[in-house]
C-alpha cells in the first residue's frame, strides 16, 4: 500500500490554496456598481431619401395622384403569366428601399360588381396575412372629391403590412397594398415600414379622380 507523507502534502495544499485565492480576487465584488445590461435594439442602418412627391399622371389611367419622387413607376402588363385585366395595373418601386407598392384598377359596371370588389380587399387583407397579430381598419373619407375607402393596417409577420382600397361607389375602384423584397425580420425593418406608410398615406390624401 502506498503512502502519503507529510512532506509531499505541504507543497501541493500551498499551490491549491494560492490558486483559490488569486481566482476570488479576480472575481468582481458585489460593491463595485458593476450592473450587466442589455444591449439595446439595434435595426440596419438604412439610408432614407429625402421625402418629395411628384405627380403621377399616366396615360393609362383615369385618376392622379402624388408620388415620391425617389419611386419607379412600372406598368403591370401581365399577372401570373396572364395579361393584366387593366391596362391601369402599375408598381410604385423604392429601389433603395426594397420596397413597391401593387396597385391594380378595376372599372365598376354595377352594384354587384363594386360588392364584390369590396368583399375581395378584406379578403385579400386578411387571408394572405394570416400570421398577424392584429389588423386595424381606417377609414377614408373625402366626399368633396367623392374618394371613399379603408386602409388596412396589419400588425405582426404579415405578408403585406399597408393595404387599401378606393372608390367613387359609382365608377372606379383602386386597391393598393405595399410588400418588401427583403428577409429581414418584421422588427428590424420597423422604420423602413413607417417610412413607406407616409408614402402610402400621401397617395390616399391627393387622389383625384378624372371622371
Amino acid at each position: 500500500m502506498f503512502s502519503i507523507h507529510r512532506t509531499m502534502i505541504k507543497p501541493f495544499a500551498s499551490a491549491t490554496v494560492c490558486l483559490l485565492l488569486f481566482t476570488v480576487l479576480s472575481l468582481p465584488s458585489c460593491g463595485d456598481g458593476f450592473v450587466p445590461v442589455p444591449k439595446p435594439r439595434s435595426f440596419p442602418r438604412v439610408i432614407y431619401p429625402e421625402k418629395a412627391y411628384v405627380p403621377f399622371t399616366e396615360a393609362y389611367c383615369d385618376f392622379s395622384f402624388e408620388v415620391p419622387k425617389y419611386a419607379k413607376i412600372e406598368q403591370d402588363t401581365l399577372f401570373f403569366d396572364e395579361k393584366a385585366k387593366s391596362d391601369c395595373w402599375f408598381n410604385i418601386k423604392v429601389p433603395e428601399l426594397n420596397a413597391q407598392i401593387y396597385c391594380s384598377y378595376y372599372p365598376i359596371t354595377s352594384q354587384s360588381r363594386f360588392d364584390e370588389l369590396v368583399q375581395d380587399a378584406f379578403v385579400m387583407a386578411t387571408k394572405h396575412n394570416i400570421n398577424a397579430n392584429y389588423i386595424e381598419e381606417i377609414p377614408i373619407h373625402r366626399p368633396k372629391d367623392k374618394v371613399h375607402g379603408i386602409i388596412f393596417d396589419i400588425d405582426g409577420p404579415a405578408a403585406s403590412t399597408y393595404q387599401f382600397f378606393l372608390t367613387d361607389s359609382t365608377s372606379n375602384f383602386l386597391r393598393g397594398a405595399l410588400y418588401f423584397n427583403s428577409q429581414t425580420r418584421q422588427d428590424s425593418l420597423g422604420p423602413v415600414i413607417k417610412f413607406m406608410k407616409a408614402d402610402v398615406d400621401h397617395l390616399v390624401q391627393t387622389l383625384q379622380w378624372k371622371k
